[in-house]
């Protein structure tokens, strides 16, 4: 039995092959052309030939990954020496400062005062927070550290009726 080339089924199946082997270069090209918009270029005027394309996304994903490990290691690093400071604060017994806030109100401006020890870190932002949901207008905030001590000062405005409900949610913040 003798094959002919003629074939309306041989010569469909050809070219079915013929556009499912299109359909897919097409979907590989618009792959790497995906790949490639997502690496970074240092010379995007130059063409870059796919398998150089290719050894760019490789050594982009292995410097990241190189990165992501380096940043995972400071993170444990920062957490254990935060760990081991507060342990040896307590060992040394340098126990944290009980915030103090002053209110001074002066006509329609206020002038707050905090004072924390330098490791209560978001007391301050709370307090600039909590200001700024009751309507304040905050016209300088300014900070200065002696020793273990931080020193902030806020000078801000404030609309009528404000400074009482101001005063008592910074004094009785919960914490």
């Amino acid at each position: 039995m003798e094959i002919s080339n003629n074939n309306p089924n041989n010569m469909s199946s050809r070219t079915d092959r013929k556009l499912i082997e299109r359909n897919r270069r097409n979907h590989m090209k618009a792959l790497y052309s995906e790949l490639n918009s997502l690496v970074p270029h240092y010379n995007s005027r130059e063409s870059i030939s796919l398998p150089d394309q290719l050894g760019e996304a490789a050594n982009y994903i292995k410097r990241l990954q190189t990165n992501l490990e380096r940043m995972k290691q400071r993170k444990d690093s920062l957490i254990s020496g935060g760990q081991t400071m507060n342990i040896a604060s307590s060992s040394t017994g340098f126990s944290p400062k009980v915030p103090q806030i002053q209110i001074h109100e002066m006509g329609s401006s206020l002038v707050i005062g905090l004072t924390t020890d330098t490791h209560s870190r978001f007391i301050f932002n709370d307090t600039i927070r909590i200001l700024h949901e009751e309507g304040a207008d905050i016209v300088n905030a300014s900070f200065s550290v002696v020793g273990n001590t931080a020193f902030h000062t806020i000078h801000l405005t404030v609309g009528w009726g404000v400074n009482t409900r101001l005063s008592w949610s910074c004094c009785h913040q919960d914490s």
